[in-house]
């Protein structure tokens, strides 16, 4: 339950971490891999993917599919604890 997670009126983290997360995550394509599908389609894949620096990669998932809301940045949370778990760390 992202309730538990996540309590009312706080900023999620992906969200507090906006500007520090496109600047440090490197390592996005497994990232986005394992989003395709679950928040991501097809076509935003595409178009995140042809993006040339890890930084414009990761601005287009904040201004796309992260857009969707808590469940969208709860599974990017989770996938960044797995590939980027020093950065989350370091973050926390």
């Amino acid at each position: 339950d992202i309730a538990v997670i996540f309590p009312s009126g706080q900023k999620h983290f992906v969200d507090a971490h906006e500007a520090e997360l496109i600047q440090r995550v490197s390592n996005i394509e497994p990232i986005l891999d394992e989003l395709k599908g679950k928040i991501i389609q097809q076509e935003a894949y595409d178009k995140i993917r042809a993006q040339q620096t890890p930084q414009e990669k990761m601005r287009a998932l904040y201004n796309g599919p992260l857009k969707a809301g808590d469940a969208a940045k709860e599974a990017f949370y989770q996938s960044l604890k797995k590939h980027e778990p020093m950065l989350i760390e370091d973050l926390s």
